[in-house]
């Protein structure tokens, strides 16, 4: 009984005459698998980051930070040092952070509804949660 590869079953194995012979590093990374979806890993990253959720402050909260901006105002020239804890929106999904700054006040701008610091920064007025004057 004659099989179809019984000419060719005990030839020796081919070896390439103009180029070395690929490493078996090289040869096993040809058939690694692949990212076939890119950017899945980022996503499934990006999903599992936690983010706080805005806590808006109660009617007592709100007096009591009403009380404090006038304290502010009324020590804007002296530059009053303070510590805010304000309300970071996150860009790519619902949610945020809390974030502390502490600073020397500039102004209050009442127009663009924000804090000013001596260094610039400006944080907006509705998204504060604590202020502690120092």
């Amino acid at each position: 009984m004659t099989n179809d590869y019984d000419d060719i079953i005990n030839l020796p194995h081919y070896e390439p005459k103009h180029h070395p012979r690929m490493s078996m590093w090289n040869r096993a990374a040809q058939f690694a698998p692949f990212a076939a979806l890119t950017g899945y890993d980022a996503a499934i990253q990006e999903s599992g980051r936690f983010t706080d959720n805005w806590v808006g402050l109660s009617e007592s909260g709100n007096e009591e930070m009403n009380r404090k901006m006038e304290l502010i105002v009324s020590m804007l020239p002296e530059h009053p040092s303070v510590t805010i804890e304000y309300f970071v929106p996150d860009g790519h999904k619902e949610g945020g952070s809390y974030q502390n700054y502490i600073g020397n006040v500039k102004r209050i701008d009442e127009y663009e509804k924000c804090i000013e610091f001596t260094d610039g920064k400006k944080v907006p007025l509705d998204v504060i949660r604590e202020i502690k004057i120092e």
